[in-house]
């Protein structure tokens, strides 16, 4: 082993700073940091207790490597950093990056121990954008944008975080160069993604070359293909001054055959047309302190109206070509709920929000064609659910955040009957909140005739909906549903703040499968041409086969996703939402072979 130093000077205000940089030679390198792997990063389940991510249980065989049993010892660093700048030693201006947490170590060590003669800058991403403070996506000072970038990270296993990482990057106008990790798991054939974007792929280690020692090999297999990222973007649209701090559904988008229709967090309604993002008008509604707009996603009518609700209290009806009000209903004080439209009936049905002891919230149907009230129902809590109407049984069901559902008669508001999920204290009752908190909407099966739906209280119901009872109850989720249930051909979909989506029997409430997206779940499930589409906080949205979970496309974006995707078959787009308030428009390249 030999130490170079070499002085490293810039000028910091009026000081002069010198770094000290120590390398290691790359063979003596590669071999110290081979040895540390083989005796301290890789763990067996027979050894210490894994747990899978997939099924929630331990692990009775199997392996992972803990880059982060290493990843701070100052010898480890040091060899990383000589075989990093051995491979990048002619590839001067760079800048380095990664991803939190186990590449900020990595990318603090090579800026610290590089070549001294052309310094490259360095910075980090975060896993999603601060809700508070600065709101920073990235963390320290990049350089210009025309100096390429080299992305590193400790493994390199599906690639999803550089994927991401790049995505966030390319948005912003860098462009990155290469990835670099010490271990990969797959065959360089797996990583499609990063040659058709010229990107290039360099590890110290494959898993073949443990293959002797600890008995590991190549994850891919021969007939293996990755999951497509078939989607370009058409057009993209942001609205000014987004709300960071909610990391929540907020407005989801909703089309008729030119426009798409959602709210913002600046308190602009928007409808652009879907041909190119373009402005066809917006509404501007009234002023909340609490910093919440429009949460309420907006329903159509065959009439040409628009209805949402905002933050203002109020519940507005638009025409859906002008933009110009045709009425508005101001009874409560907040509604973050969405509404419900029973064409059928001639009227609206939305959740209400008040700051009233013992009436906290309620429902009412307005007549679709003046915002009148014809019925109101007071409840304990916010309503922060949104109604749905089941127009084969002339019903309209709604949930309370003390864990309560409502079942009424969608005419007249008798109500029918009531499920309570859990009992909320009358500390909870005070505040308009509980650990039974039902955030969103519901999901009906009229061939079992069965109302399914999840709480904060990380359980699934399903409701008998004749008269309440409970069919089955599905606990294997560990956090909150705030989402809204899929239903098709014989299965639930719900998404969870566990991080998984789980696909659930209707007719035995038993787990058929559930998959990991690595980040909380906020957005609900859709069906998109036999497949499942699902968001998540990664901002990565995945089309998943609804009978296996398995992935089969993706595409990452910078934001987190917490609403769900639209689709216009017509025009094959789709249009996706984050909480950033942006919508993307999209169009696959195997349109035509899907179709």
């Amino acid at each position: 082993m030999y130490v170079r130093v070499g002085p490293q000077q810039w000028i910091t205000g009026h000081r002069t700073a010198t770094i000290v940089s120590e390398t290691m030679n790359p063979a003596h390198a590669r071999k110290h940091i081979r040895d540390t792997i083989e005796k301290h990063v890789y763990v067996d389940a027979t050894d210490e207790p894994i747990l899978d991510r997939r099924t929630g249980t331990l692990r009775d065989s199997g392996w992972l490597f803990d880059f982060r049993r290493a990843l701070l010892r100052p010898s480890v660093l040091r060899a990383v950093s000589a075989l990093f700048w051995d491979t990048f030693k002619d590839a001067r201006p760079l800048q380095m990056c990664g991803l939190e947490v186990a590449a900020v170590p990595l990318v603090t060590a090579l800026s610290l121990l590089q070549d001294s003669d052309r310094p490259a800058h360095a910075f980090f991403i975060r896993k999603s954008r601060k809700k508070d403070g600065l709101m920073r996506m990235i963390e320290g000072e990049p350089a210009a944008k025309d100096v390429p970038v080299v992305l590193v990270d400790d493994i390199l296993n599906s690639g999803k975080s550089f994927i991401r990482q790049v995505e966030v990057l390319e948005e912003l106008g860098y462009t990155v160069r290469a990835v670099w990790a010490i271990l990969r798991f797959r065959d360089e054939s797996f990583y499609d993604y990063f040659r058709k974007k010229s990107i290039a792929v360099h590890s110290v280690f494959t898993l073949d070359d443990f293959r002797d020692s600890l008995g590991v090999r190549i994850l891919t297999p021969p007939d293996h293909t990755p999951p497509m990222m078939p989607f370009c973007v058409v057009w993209k649209f942001a609205s000014e001054h987004p709300n960071y701090a909610y990391v929540v559904p907020k407005s989801d988008p909703v089309l008729d055959a030119d426009k798409i229709y959602f709210g913002s967090d600046s308190g602009h309604f928007w409808a652009l047309h879907q041909e190119d993002g373009a402005t066809a008008w917006s509404y501007k509604v009234g002023f909340h302190a609490r910093g919440k707009s429009i949460f309420s996603s907006p329903a159509l009518t065959q009439s040409g109206l628009v209805i949402f609700g905002a933050y203002d209290g109020n519940v507005y009806a638009l025409d859906t070509a002008t933009g110009k009000k045709k009425w508005i209903f101001w009874e409560a004080d907040y509604i973050g709920s969405s509404p419900a439209v029973a064409e059928d009936l001639g009227l609206v049905f939305v959740g209400l929000e008040f700051g009233l002891i013992k009436k906290h919230g309620g429902i009412a149907a307005l007549d679709v064609r003046t915002g009148k009230k014809v019925w109101e129902y007071p409840m304990a809590a916010y309503t922060h659910s949104s109604p749905l109407y089941i127009p084969e049984k002339t019903q309209v069901v709604v949930g309370g955040n003390e864990g309560i559902v409502y079942l009424f008669d969608a005419r007249s508001g008798t109500l029918i009957w009531t499920f309570a999920t859990g009992e909320a204290s009358d500390e909870e009752l005070a505040r308009g909140l509980s650990r039974f908190d039902i955030k969103e909407s519901f999901a009906y099966d009229a061939t079992r005739d069965l109302i399914v739906f999840g709480n904060h209280n990380a359980q699934l119901f399903a409701l008998r909906r004749k008269d309440g009872s409970l069919a089955w109850r599905f606990d294997a989720a560990e956090f909150a549903y705030h989402s809204t249930p899929l239903i098709h051909d014989g299965a639930v979909y719900a998404s969870s703040l566990d991080k998984r989506l789980y696909c659930v029997d209707l007719t035995t409430g038993e787990e058929r499968w559930r998959w990991h997206a690595g980040a909380r779940i906020f957005a609900s499930p859709v069906l998109i041409n036999d497949k499942v589409y699902i968001g998540a906080n990664t901002g990565r949205l995945t089309e998943l086969d609804p009978e296996t979970g398995r992935e089969t496309a993706f595409l990452t974006v910078s934001e987190r996703i917490t609403n769900k995707v639209a689709y216009n078959p017509k025009t094959k787009r789709y249009f996706l939402p984050t909480f950033a308030n942006e919508v993307y428009c999209l169009e696959r390249h195997d349109d035509d072979e899907q179709a």
